[in-house]
């Protein structure tokens, strides 16, 4: 069975209670769940991280072939706008990645305009909440079937 890594980025562990206004009052545990029962219909196996770790978060995209990988979800989070090493992690994996995002990333401050993960991702789904999430991880299980 395909297996998908979903990487959850720096304070992402606080959604549901940070900026409600932005992010809305779902958890990442409900995320989660959500993900799981939909990686159950699509036949893939699915491991779920979040890390507040730029370092941790690369290490884990650097053995995802090892592990088995076909395909990473990842929410990168502020990561998104900042990182040169997550981005070139993904992009030394070989393992096709699906950028999601909670919120519009483009409709938010200049600042997050700019993904350094767009790139090298086979693609991005931003700003419609948890449905974010599970667009990006049918994207991932299409991507992990090839």
């Amino acid at each position: 069975m395909p297996k998908i890594l979903v990487i959850h980025g720096p304070n992402l562990d606080l959604l549901g209670t940070r900026e409600v206004g932005i992010y809305g009052e779902i958890t990442i545990d409900e995320i989660n769940g959500e993900l799981r029962q939909a990686a159950k219909r699509g036949n893939v196996d699915i491991e779920i991280i979040q890390s507040n770790h730029e370092g941790e978060i690369v290490d884990i995209i650097g053995k995802a072939k090892k592990n088995k990988v076909c395909a990473i979800l990842i929410n990168p989070a502020a990561y998104t706008h900042t990182s040169v090493a997550i981005r070139d992690a993904i992009a030394a994996s070989g393992v096709p990645a699906v950028e999601v995002h909670l919120s519009n990333i483009y409709a938010r401050e200049e600042f997050r305009h700019t993904s350094l993960i767009a790139p090298v991702a086979k693609g991005q789904v931003s700003g419609f909440g948890k449905t974010s999430y599970l667009l990006g991880l049918e994207a991932a299980i299409l991507l992990a079937k090839k």
